[in-house]
């Protein structure tokens, strides 16, 4: 892999000796907020997890090099050059070879981040099964990554504009635990709950940390799901945003909006339709969670027999 990997020597020294590091995605730099709040933000996000005694580890790439951590400018040139492709497990290898810049999203973050050996990531909402469904039959690829690579997920619950119910199913059959830190019910995003209890509660990031430990030492493999739900000073009215999103999606069925182009769709209407309100939840959800994420990853790294 080192013919396509770099690692910035603070990622690079951290992982070898053993310190906790977060990973962090970058779509939701490049195609998750406007520049220059999504640059701010990304900075913002990295300090959190610094001052929480983690280290950061924005991923991206740039010219068809995998970069695991993103200097001061690389974080600009990916909230800011137009034409950065938004990179899903399988758009990987083009966008490598074609030395293009991409941006990762929670599939491609996970794979990356696992073979650089960092086991914690952090994320607003993970992707799932999309509405209309048995139309579309539109699953996120971030669901079967979950199934698979063997890294801890910290969100605050998938994207609101999914069909949750489906998600939650979806993640069962996987076998990927869906964990609801300090709560019963998986978190909707701008909203504390869906209405969807979680199958398991946990209150402490040591507990977290156990989980992780337990599945992967017994050889189950896979991810795990940590469901942060938004703090409630910052949530947003189920109702009110249930009720935006059903005009977003009508909006993108009329202009013929299909694929991995609806859910950005979607989050700019809701960011225009909502007054703001959406982006500032979204950015507020980002922190939280990076917080979280931090003390879990310090959880985890100070028992060393499971290192790597």
């Amino acid at each position: 892999m080192s013919d396509y990997l770099d690692l910035l020597p603070e990622v690079r020294d951290a992982v070898r000796t053993g310190r906790p590091v977060v990973a962090l995605e970058s779509t939701i730099i490049s195609h998750g907020m406007p520049y220059p709040q999504n640059v701010e933000t990304a900075r913002e996000v990295e300090a959190i997890i610094r001052d929480a005694g983690a280290v950061p580890a924005t991923i991206a790439i740039v010219s068809g090099r995998i970069k695991v951590g993103l200097s001061e400018e690389l974080l600009t040139v990916i909230g800011s050059e137009p034409g950065v492709v938004k990179v899903s497990v399988r758009e990987i290898p083009v966008v490598v070879a074609k030395k293009l810049h991409g941006a990762t999203t929670v599939s491609a973050t996970m794979f990356i981040a696992r073979l650089a050996g960092i086991r914690i990531f952090v994320t607003g909402g993970i992707g799932g099964v999309h509405r209309n469904f048995a139309q579309n039959f539109d699953i996120s690829a971030d669901l079967t990554e979950l199934g698979r690579t063997e890294v801890a997920v910290v969100c605050a619950g998938a994207k609101a504009i999914l069909d949750l119910g489906l998600t939650l199913e979806y993640l069962e059959t996987l076998g990927v635990p869906v964990l609801g830190y300090g709560t019963d019910y998986f978190p909707a995003f701008y909203t504390r709950s869906s209405g969807f209890r979680v199958q398991h509660r946990v209150d402490t990031p040591e507990e977290v940390a156990d989980i992780m430990r337990a599945q992967w030492s017994m050889g189950l493999g896979g991810g795990l799901v940590v469901a942060n739900p938004i703090p409630s000073q910052y949530e947003l009215g189920g109702e009110e945003v249930e009720a935006t999103i059903r005009v977003a999606l009508a909006e993108a069925e009329e202009k013929g909006i299909t694929g991995r182009d609806v859910t950005p769709f979607l989050l700019a209407r809701l960011h225009e339709l909502s007054g703001g309100e959406s982006l500032r939840a979204n950015i507020e959800l980002v922190k939280n969670n990076a917080r979280l994420g931090a003390q879990i990853a310090r959880a985890y790294w100070t028992e060393a027999p499971y290192r790597a």
